[in-house]
C-alpha cells in the first residue's frame, strides 16, 4: 500500500489545486475582486509559498509540484486584487 501514497498525493494535489482555477476566472476581469479578502489571499499565497519550501528541504515532489501550482493560481489571483485595489483607489483619488 504504502507504494501508492505518492500516487494518492499526487491526485490530492492535483484536484485541490484545480479548485483554484474557478477563482482565477473570476478574478481575471478588472474589478471582479470586491468580495475578495486582500489579507487572505496573502496568507494563502505565502503559505502555500513555505510548503513548497518545505517540500523542497523534504524531497518529496508531489509537495513541491502541488504547491507550485496553487501558489502561481493563488498568486495570480492575488495579483488581480492587487490590480483592481490600485484602480479603485485611483478612481476615488486616495492612496492604495
Amino acid at each position: 500500500m504504502s507504494t501508492l501514497a505518492p500516487y494518492v498525493g499526487a491526485l490530492a494535489a492535483f484536484l485541490a489545486s484545480l479548485s483554484y482555477v474557478p477563482q482565477v476566472r473570476k478574478a481575471w476581469p478588472r474589478g471582479s475582486t470586491d468580495d475578495l479578502s486582500l489579507g487572505m489571499l496573502t496568507a494563502l499565497t505565502l503559505g502555500l509559498t513555505l510548503w513548497i519550501v518545505y517540500g523542497a528541504i523534504k524531497g518529496d515532489w508531489v509537495i513541491v509540484g502541488s504547491n507550485v501550482v496553487g501558489a502561481a493560481l493563488a498568486g495570480a489571483v492575488l495579483g488581480c486584487k492587487l490590480r483592481d485595489r490600485k484602480c479603485h483607489s485611483h478612481k476615488r483619488g486616495t492612496k492604495p
